[in-house]
């Protein structure tokens, strides 16, 4: 292929992505599904515009898949794992298996045999992780308990592909031979079987020992770089060079690029991670979903259509049904009964990974691949059509009954307070947050000083908080408050402006270096700021006070009366920020009154001391 022909399909490729995308979402389908319906148009079988080496792009864009099994595996922290084990590994299993077994047994009919009937129960056992969370997010129930059951079964679903990629293979050599373009070309082939699985066993050890011990430290030094680019090329070089390992011993790379993720879940640099291969995954996974849309045979669908038809209503239906089970033997009521099954009524975007894999082990077989194929997108672009159904004729029939509505048991599981900035001012905060039992997340770009405070137990991640992917990650559309505390004068205003603009909602406390800054960071429309020394400041006056004799409640009260009246006068001068000689007045007047209060004061009555404020060792000085 000259470079012309590859910059040719490039375009193509992308322009589809381009315009499918937008044009789906408006349509209310989602961008997988108009990504296949994109390739689709573009394939062979309708505009022609590229031909058979869309399958070299496939596994290209398979990349793509692998980059998402890593970035799953980053989302599984040990103690999230452990607050959902038994929807995953109960429910979630219970459903693999149930809709796994109920599909292949009905594939019989169809089949060649237990073999490709197994793999055909495994693909269509799958649901979709891209629409039915995108699907769910939209409408505000993923936080739900229904949301979180949804949610822990598409979990084990995407952990059990990597088991299904491990033993699919074993089947494939019990009944078939010359499935080895899927399954060989390792360095190790030709290894007697016990060296073959003592090397695969050390691999994954190499990965998860590496992960564990290594890539931290690495992960200091190329941020303590402060280039952003190293950090990202850093961060495919993992996964890339842990694809090519896998791949020698004969393994999915996917199982590697997954245990890593889960081994750096706990990371401190997983936030940044996970934003910086974000681009990657989404480009390249839009490549490979049109790819596949490039790839369905429209010709065997026109002559086939009643197969078609009756395959895809059949397995929705058994699909449907088995989960309806399942959602009452897990004691669901009536509504989250229904949201549950037609959330998960559809195949998956790994399905057609599997439909590929199983190919070319030969464990599919003849238009088994492009029927498969057919139904899976089908019923994929039918997903937003049946939660609409739920929605609009089921749901309201619970509406009148005894059951609750789905957002009056809404979970607040996530976060409460991001905190920016975790140096000498924004510890303190989080420390007596954590001592309340408040959920925060903190972040901050001083890589030595996260590895620091991690030692001594904060939970604190390495990013950038000016990066709206960022924030968005950390859970800033579920946060109540942001503390900002970045020991930045610039740079905290423009994160007033970008929290401003994009999470209206969040209530916003600033850390401010002095009173001019305080001005600056005022005109974003925020009250709450606090001046960096000016608290720390007042208990030193305070206490000098006492050291000259004044009793520590008249100090005490001084000190409060006198921070009152500046904060009054700091918020009436802030209108008049950039107008100096308007400001020398106010300060003047400031004075005067500060001086008239306590002129008053100490001509007053004197107040008997509230001695319920300190401890008796004091009253005794």
């Amino acid at each position: 292929m000259s470079l012309n022909e590859f910059l040719l399909g490039a375009l193509i490729y992308l322009a589809a992505a381009v315009i499918s995308a937008p044009l789906a979402k408006r349509l209310g389908l989602g961008s997988v599904l108009g990504f296949l319906a994109a390739g689709a148009i573009i394939g062979p079988s309708v505009l022609g515009l590229v031909g058979r080496e869309g399958e070299a792009v496939k596994h290209f864009a398979e990349f793509g898949v692998i980059v998402m099994l890593f970035l799953v595996g980053l989302e599984l922290e040990p103690s999230k794992l452990w607050q959902l084990r038994k929807q995953i590994f109960g429910l979630g299993l219970l459903q693999v298996v149930g809709v796994a077994a109920v599909t292949g047994a009905a594939s019989l009919a169809i089949s060649s045999g237990w073999r490709e009937s197994l793999a055909i129960g495994l693909i269509l056992a799958l649901s979709s992780t891209a629409i039915v969370l995108q699907t769910m997010s939209e409408k505000g129930t993923l936080k739900s308990p229904v949301g979180q059951s949804v949610f822990s079964v598409l979990l084990f679903q995407d952990i059990s592909v990597i088991p299904m990629l491990a033993l699919l293979p074993l089947a494939a050599v019990a009944g078939v031979h010359g499935g080895g373009e899927a399954h060989g070309g390792s360095l190790i082939d030709s290894y007697p079987v016990w060296a073959q699985a003592l090397l695969t066993i050390g691999a994954v050890a190499v990965v998860l020992l590496a992960g564990r011990y290594l890539m931290r430290p690495l992960f200091r030094i190329v941020a303590d770089t402060g280039t952003r680019e190293i950090f990202v090329a850093f961060a495919l070089l993992l996964v890339v060079g842990i694809t090519l390992l896998m791949g020698l011993v004969g393994l999915s790379p996917a199982l590697g690029t997954f245990l890593a993720g889960v081994v750096l879940a706990d990371s401190e640099y997983r936030h940044e991670l996970e934003m910086d291969l974000q681009p990657f995954k989404g480009l390249l996974l839009a490549i490979f979903f049109i790819a596949v849309g490039a790839g369905i045979d429209f010709s065997l669908m026109a002559s086939a259509p009643v197969l078609l038809a009756c395959g895809l209503v059949a397995f929705i239906a058994l699909k449907l049904a088995t989960q309806l089970g399942l959602a009452r033997l897990f004691g669901m009521n009536g509504p989250d009964t229904s949201r549950f099954s037609f959330a998960l009524a559809q195949g998956s975007e790994f399905g057609f990974v599997l439909i590929t894999f199983c190919a070319g082990l030969g464990l599919l077989t003849g238009t088994m691949p492009g029927l498969l194929t057919a139904v899976i997108a089908l019923s994929m672009a039918a997903a937003p059509l049946l939660m609409m159904l739920d929605d609009k004729l089921i749901q309201p029939r619970f509406a009148d009954g005894d059951f609750r509505r789905e957002h009056d048991i809404v979970s607040h599981s996530g976060v409460d307070v991001i905190i920016a900035g975790h140096g000498r001012f924004g510890m303190t905060v989080g420390r007596v947050l954590n001592a309340q039992n408040k959920r925060t997340v903190v972040l901050d770009l001083d890589s030595s000083q996260v590895d620091a405070l991690r030692k001594f137990g904060f939970k604190v991640f390495y990013g950038d908080a000016l990066r709206l992917d960022l924030l968005e990650s950390a859970g800033a559309k579920e946060a109540k408050v942001m503390v900002i505390a970045i020991d930045d004068r610039e740079r905290t205003t423009e994160l007033v402006k970008l929290a401003k603009h994009n999470f209206p909602h969040l209530k916003l406390l600033v850390r401010v270096f002095d009173r001019s800054h305080a001005y600056e960071v005022m005109r974003e429309g925020v009250d709450e700021v606090y001046r960096e020394v000016y608290g720390t400041s007042l208990d030193l006056a305070r206490d000098t006070l006492t050291s000259l004799g004044l009793h520590p409640y008249e100090a005490q009260r001084a000190v409060t009366r006198f921070r009152a009246l500046d904060e009054r006068f700091l918020r009436k001068s802030a209108a008049h920020a950039d107008d100096e000689s308007k400001l020398i007045d106010l300060a003047r007047q400031s004075r005067a009154e500060i001086s008239r209060v306590f002129a008053a004061d100490r001509g007053g009555e004197q107040v008997q001391p509230d001695t319920s404020w300190h401890d008796d060792d004091e009253l005794k000085r």
